[in-house]
């Protein structure tokens, strides 16, 4: 297993991985109107580390586009789970 994966989960080597890098990563972003920032990318990398399938996407909630101390984190499998997780992060953090 080489914990590399494309954006539909299949395992990929560790230069297609770093190619792929390079490309657009990002799932989406939105800014609220209080200034926070949500950030959802493909990592291309398990962050489950094994315990299930690979979470290969992570979504963010940063203060500022210039203060990246997040304020929250979630991870995916896929990408539709990632797209879906992202627009839950805007309604929980647009409420507040």
């Amino acid at each position: 297993m080489s914990g590399h994966y494309d954006r539909q989960g299949q395992p990929i080597d560790l230069m297609t991985w770093a190619k792929r890098l390079e490309s657009d990563r990002r799932v989406a972003k939105t800014t609220l109107a209080d200034g926070k920032w949500i950030n959802t990318v493909w990592l291309g990398l398990d962050h489950g580390f094994g315990g299930g399938p690979p979470l290969i996407f992570e979504t963010m909630v940063f203060p500022s586009k210039d203060d990246m101390g997040d304020l929250d984190c979630e991870r995916y499998s896929t990408e539709a789970e990632a797209v879906a997780g992202h627009a839950a992060m805007v309604e929980k953090w647009g409420a507040k």
